[in-house]
């Protein structure tokens, strides 16, 4: 199985480098931040749509694994994919590469939870099923 990865370049910005040049190491996560949203963009959807039928998707975990640095004006892509998906869970799996030389700077996952506004548990297969059907669609590959 091949899921769909979804792509989003950035170039580095001066004040996410620490004084040697290189993107300081929590930036990384923010830039997950920005794949899972262009990613469920990508939907013809936002967070904020989520939000307002009732979905919420906070981040239970993430791991991320350092690779080579990236630097300022870098300009690198995030590529995200759903790599793991259950009726109340759903993984995202990222990798960071350069675009000059397509070097793997970080990968990394982070797993969430579907929740109500209350935060309490959802099942999301239930709740918005058109949702459910196409993240499940996204991590088999569009099949």
């Amino acid at each position: 199985m091949n899921p769909v990865v979804h792509s989003h370049r950035l170039r580095v910005r001066y004040s996410e480098t620490d004084q040697m040049s290189v993107v300081y190491h929590t930036n990384y996560l923010n830039w997950f931040e920005v794949g899972r949203t262009e990613f469920i963009r990508h939907a013809d959807l936002s967070y904020r749509e989520l939000e307002e039928k009732g979905v919420m998707i906070p981040l239970t975990d993430a791991n991320i694994s350092y690779k080579r640095p990236a630097k300022y004006d870098d300009e690198v892509e995030i590529r995200t994919h759903v790599s793991e998906i259950t009726p109340i869970r759903l993984t995202f799996a990222y990798e960071i590469v350069r675009v000059a030389d397509e070097e793997l700077l970080v990968t990394g996952k982070t797993m969430h939870v579907f929740t109500n506004t209350a935060l309490k548990p959802i099942r999301l297969s239930r709740t918005e099923p058109e949702v459910y059907a196409w993240l499940e669609h996204q991590h088999k590959g569009g099949k």
